[in-house]
Order: C-alpha cells, then structure tokens, then sequence
C-alpha cells in the first residue's frame, strides 16, 4: 500500500517562504518541490496543450523521482471538442512521462455542467476509448453521475473514480472516499462556502483545513485500506500555502493511524 500527497500544481508562488526558500527562482520550482512531495498534479495542461520538451523538462528537474498526474484539456472535457487525433498528439506529447513510468493518473475533470444524458454517456465511452490501457481519473461534478450503476462500471472498466472533498453546499456533489479501482484518487478542494460566488479559482480555493478535519480524513483512509494499493492525494488550495501546512496535519494524522506518506527523501535514499 502507497499514498502520495501533493498538490494541484507547483508553480504558486505563495510557496515561496514556506515550502520554497523566498529567493528560489521559477525555473528552479519543480526541483524544489520534488524535494518535498513524491507526486504532483499538473493543471496548467487543461488550460493550453504542453509539448513533449515541456513533459521531458518536468523530468529532468524532478530527477524522475516524482509522479505526476496529469489534467488533460479542456477540449475533451468543456468544450467536447477534442478528437481521436487530439487525443493521439496528446499522448505523443506525454510519451517522456509513460517512457519513465511517473505517470500516477490522467485527470479527467468535468464540469458542473456534464450530466449525465445519453448523448454524455457515449461521450464518455469515445474518451476513454481513446486512452485504453492508462490509469484515468475521473471527477463528475454533476449529482446525477453520482450512483451506484456509475460505480459498478467503472469497476467492470477499471476506471478510476476521482473522490473529492467539496464544501457542502447546493449544486455540489457531497464529500466521499470512494474506490472503484486498485488505485484511488482524492482531491482535497476546502470547505469554503463562498464556493460558487468566488471570481477565481484562488477564491474558491482559499481554505485551511483544521488539524480535526484532517484527522478526520485520515480515519477515513485507514477504514477503506483494503480498498486500495495506491491512494494520490492532492491538495488543491495552493493560495496562501494552504496546501503546505495541510499535507503536514494530513501526513501526521496517517502516521497516527500507521499508514505512512510515500517521501522522495526516503526513496532518494534507497
């Protein structure tokens, strides 16, 4: 059994101070957080196509000692527009990571707008079809994808179910673990109310969880580890350092509970 913690991107710069030293340079970001976390999501990916060199250069400053989970654009999943060969540029773009065996998963983040129809449905099929064989990810944020028959094919499917923790509020799917897979995936999204009339993702995301609310999260892991061989965490309020002080309480909190964090330390060592 693995866990890996990290964060939904690296390139915040309210890291510096806090989890990288105030005068690192952004071009030295990755390396230094590759120092600290085994595994990272990659988000800038949904918001513009990352070229093979972009993929090759991750490697080479995280020295092959990182994960990474990649959010795929939003051409397969907003606009519905990407296509076979999209997909195909796609994976030739990523082939480095594959190559080196540090892909953890291939996000798959659907709007709050993609319920589930018969038209979303064959959709769904087409795109998965497409990355037959690679570990997805998947994240529903429409209620109606939210049952029991969902989950049950994507057990027949080996399909990963993207588990969230969402403030509870209306229009939003309720926080759960949920395995459906060998490999888990949560994404740690904070609790702020403020949710829906936020005017950036930071907004959405300014959240601290308490040290309760994370110890409350680590019972919940250790409850379903049979569930599960390899569980990504990641945390995405990134604003403020949010997400630095809360992967301290959540790996603390699953030491408690004896279930280690993967470290790049420790793997550097051996």
């Amino acid at each position: 059994m693995s866990i890996y913690i990290g964060t939904g991107g690296y390139s915040d710069t309210d890291f510096l101070g806090i989890l990288y030293p105030a005068d690192t340079k952004k071009t030295e970001f990755l390396t230094e957080y590759s120092r600290h976390y085994a595994t990272v999501e990659i988000n800038s990916s949904f918001y513009a196509p990352l070229g093979r060199k972009a993929y090759e250069g991750m490697l080479k400053k995280s020295n092959g000692q990182l994960k990474f989970s990649i959010k795929i654009h939003q051409d397969f999943t907003h606009r519905l527009t990407a296509t076979a060969e999209t997909a195909q540029a796609f994976l030739q773009a990523i082939e480095p990571i594959l190559a080196a065996d540090c892909l953890a998963a291939l996000l798959i983040q659907f709007p709050h707008g993609f319920d589930r129809t018969v038209a979303h449905r064959q959709y769904l099929a087409t795109l998965t079809s497409w990355f037959d064989g690679l570990p997805l990810a998947i994240e529903f944020r429409h209620q109606s994808w939210h049952i029991p028959q969902v989950y049950a094919s994507f057990q027949q499917q080996n399909l990963i179910w993207c588990s969230v923790d969402y403030p509870n509020i209306h229009g939003l799917p309720p926080s759960r673990l949920l395995f459906t897979s060998r490999i888990g995936y949560l994404r740690m999204h904070g609790q702020n109310l403020d949710w829906w009339d936020a005017h950036s993702a930071a907004e959405r995301h300014d959240y601290r969880y308490s040290d309760a609310e994370m110890q409350a999260w680590a019972k919940t892991i250790a409850n379903q580890q049979a569930n599960f061989d390899t569980l990504y965490i990641y945390f995405e309020n990134t604003v403020k350092g949010h997400a630095v002080y809360n992967i301290e309480m959540l790996t603390q909190a699953l030491m408690t509970e004896a279930m280690p964090v993967v470290s790049p330390l420790i793997e550097n060592d051996e």
